[in-house]
């Protein structure tokens, strides 16, 4: 069973369990989000039969293909059906003997019907992918060029611009962390605590897919970034649609914002915050990075964070980000909670 490009929403709509059956490294460069990674091939068999393929032609590669399927029959099934199980138990109120098993691969070819057909042998109901995953990416790739009511937050560092999308998310307000979907805070400390940064490629999938699950006549927050947050790209559709969007800039006095970095920051261990320091001594200059050290190794935490705080607000004055249409707003000694959203609300 197909579907056409146009048809690829309903595709991701179903509730069945949603299968990538390409290699481990296809997977890790970009994959549908929430999808479960159960290969066909290894990335040396996948490698292997590309060469035959390409030497000897298609009867060859398919029958080395079905060699290496053969020999691990009992454990691609057992992957299948642990998949389908485990989905059955999160969703518990789905009938998955009534919904679609969706697969994909790479094109929609040999190994997603592969799959399928061993499946539907099983009496399971399965939906493959026409176009598989280039099909899914070329979406992706056109999603960046629709038009967003973005409205970018901005503010020194240590102002709480990610606490402050929180505060909106949680009250059902449409918004995009960038900073998480990159695992990354965007500074040479953002690494600290997160998780391995994903390909930006898959970066780009969790954009689209939560740009795509939004109401078109609400407004999208979003933080004020650079164009790199870490080694991920934010798409270059999207940054510019943020240049030139609405901006409120967040006001907060300097110590509110010590407090905030000191809370975020002082919780990591000694040798990950020097190193951190040291990414960026050329910048800071011996006398700051010295103190900055010093610091860090006496648990000041203040005058850690004083010490970087003067380098990241001279790079503050180039961030260019909605600076056309700036509306401000003095958060200074406030809590973060809904009168500041009846504030937000008040500006737009």
């Amino acid at each position: 069973m197909y579907f056409k490009r146009e048809e690829l929403k309903k595709f991701r709509s179903f509730n069945g369990p949603l299968i990538d059956v390409r290699s481990p490294s296809e997977y890790y460069k970009g994959h549908m989000p929430n999808s479960i990674n159960i290969p066909l091939f290894d990335n040396d068999e996948r490698a292997i039969v590309g060469k035959i393929y390409k030497k000897e032609g298609r009867e060859s590669a398919v029958t080395k293909g079905l060699i290496f399927v053969e020999e691990k029959i009992e454990t691609l099934l057992n992957s299948l059906f642990k998949c389908i199980e485990n989905h059955k138990y999160r969703n518990p109120v789905i009938d998955i003997d009534d919904s679609l098993i969706r697969i994909y691969c790479a094109r929609g070819g040999m190994r997603s019907l592969s799959i399928g057909w061993l499946l539907e042998k099983y009496k399971f109901k399965v939906i493959t992918l026409r176009g598989g995953y280039k099909q899914y990416r070329r979406w992706i790739i056109d999603s960046f060029s629709n038009k967003y009511d973005l409205v970018v937050i901005g503010g020194k560092t240590g102002t709480g611009k990610t606490k402050l999308l929180k505060l909106l998310e949680n009250n059902d307000y449409q918004t995009i962390d960038l900073e998480g979907f990159a695992c990354h805070r965007g500074s040479t400390f953002g690494g600290l605590g997160k998780n391995k940064q994903p390909s930006n490629e898959h970066f780009e999938n969790l954009i689209a897919e939560r740009l795509n699950s939004f109401k078109t006549n609400k407004h999208i927050f979003v933080e004020a970034e650079s164009s790199n947050i870490g080694k991920c790209k934010v798409p270059h559709e999207l940054f510019n649609q943020m240049k030139n969007s609405k901006r409120i800039e967040i006001i907060r006095s300097e110590s509110n914002r010590l407090d905030e970095l000191i809370s975020t920051y002082s919780v990591f261990k000694q040798d990950e915050l020097e190193e951190s320091v040291l990414r960026i001594k050329k910048r800071l200059g011996p006398q700051r990075t010295k103190i900055a050290i010093d610091s860090i190794k006496e648990k000041k935490w203040d005058a850690v964070c004083r010490a970087v705080l003067e380098y990241y607000d001279k790079c503050y004055e180039y961030e260019k980000i909605g600076k056309n249409n700036i509306k401000r707003i003095d958060l200074t000694d406030l809590e973060y909670d809904k009168n500041i959203i009846e504030l937000i609300n008040n500006i737009l």
